[in-house]
């Protein structure tokens, strides 16, 4: 069966520029949609997997889904921090991080709306474990102060953090004495105090978690159940990696599934215009379609003809509708963590799988949109089509 050219459908498509442009713009919206939220859930995936270490190991309350759940006693840190396995310093001290975690309201620029931040207790160990995490003004805040350090991110979002500004939370003010920048990760989100200082202030007697860096990466599951056997410790161990993994489902899935239903039903318009140019080409064309079958084309290569215009106007459409969505990139966002209920900053992301996924849904639409006016293409009669002509 011989195949009509590709320059003939092409061409089709240029001749009727406005009905084109307004399918394909129609298209492009949805595929935009559809790779934004993609590219989103994505992002706080990718912001919040970037906050764990592979050789550092978080240590909570059994039970405890998040850090602001979990408690831990002073008691149960200091065997932690005692485990074979748990790297040292130079002085031969445990590399472990004792850190509260609380929330506090916040002021935010602009809408003067108030919004949890996280803040978090740490010292000069729990700076070390995190490499990601670089001061790029100021200093570091100094043990048993009423001094903090602030992420960029949550600078620029809130209402008088900066460097030298008085904030107050805990019943006291605390002074930013720092701005750090922690590679677009979950610590981009957060504040930093002195950790016993931040347990006076809000009058805990207990931490939220421990992070330990393992001498050998390997030892993790040996490490591991010695928390679960020891019976003074009713703690649960997890690699970082995997816990800031797990901190990101319930959002990520949350807004993957509202974001992909609310691109299904903007898909059903965008078909919808896509059957209605074709018939529309069908119709203007009958007379066409007859010379084509009369110059020995088949019925299989016309349904070819038109379903292959449909899909091209897809493609265009999906093009489009990518190259719009790339430009979310450069947004910064915000958005309440389910996990924490605190916000959590991060960045629009685009891979090949949500470009891949994304044309293969701008083709769904343009199959489903052109395949019934094809097949009305191909089932037209020679006589009917020239004796119409």
């Amino acid at each position: 069966m011989a195949a009509i050219p590709l320059i003939y459908i092409a061409r089709n498509l240029r001749v009727r520029r406005v009905t084109t442009a307004l399918t394909a713009a129609g298209m492009a919206l949805v595929v935009y949609v559809f790779a934004t939220v993609l590219m989103m859930s994505e992002g706080i995936r990718a912001t919040l997997v970037a906050t764990g270490q592979p050789d550092n190991v978080i240590v909570l309350r059994k039970g405890a889904g998040a850090e602001i759940n979990s408690a831990i006693t002073r008691d149960q840190a200091a065997i932690l921090e005692s485990l074979p396995g748990v790297a040292t310093d130079a002085d031969g001290r445990a590399l472990a991080s004792k850190e509260p975690v609380v929330l506090s309201n916040l002021v935010k620029r602009g809408s003067g709306k108030a919004s949890n931040v996280t803040l978090r207790g740490s010292s000069q160990t729990g700076l070390a474990l995190r490499p990601q995490v670089n001061l790029v003004q100021g200093r570091m805040f100094r043990a048993g102060t009423s001094e903090v350090i602030a992420a960029q991110s949550v600078a620029a979002r809130f209402a008088g953090v900066t460097l030298g500004g008085t904030l107050r939370f805990g019943g006291r003010d605390w002074t930013v004495v720092g701005l750090f920048d922690a590679g677009r990760s979950g610590f981009d989100s957060e504040i930093w105090a002195d950790a016993e200082q931040l347990m006076a202030a809000f009058r805990r007697q207990s931490y939220s978690s421990v992070v330990l860096k393992l001498a050998d990466p390997s030892t993790f599951d040996t490490l591991r159940e010695r928390i679960d056997t020891d019976p003074r410790l009713t703690l649960e161990a997890k690699r970082e990696e995997r816990f800031y993994a797990e901190q990101s489902e319930a959002l990520a899935n949350f807004i993957s599934i509202l974001g992909t239903s609310l691109a299904i039903i903007f898909s059903i318009g965008a078909v919808v215009g896509a059957m209605i140019t074709m018939f529309g080409s069908v119709a203007s064309r009958v007379g066409e379609i007859g010379t084509l079958r009369a110059l020995g084309f088949r019925r299989g290569a016309v349904l070819v003809a038109f379903l292959g215009e449909s899909l091209l106007l897809s493609v265009l459409g999906g093009v489009f509708g990518l190259l719009g969505a790339l430009a979310m990139q450069a947004v910064d966002v915000s958005t309440t963590n389910f996990a924490t209920f605190a916000e959590l900053a991060f960045q629009f992301r685009m891979t090949p799988a949500i470009a891949f996924q994304s044309l293969l849904f701008a083709l769904f639409m343009g199959f489903v949109g052109g395949f019934i006016p094809a097949w009305r293409a191909a089932r037209l009669k020679i006589v009917d089509c020239l004796r119409a002509a």
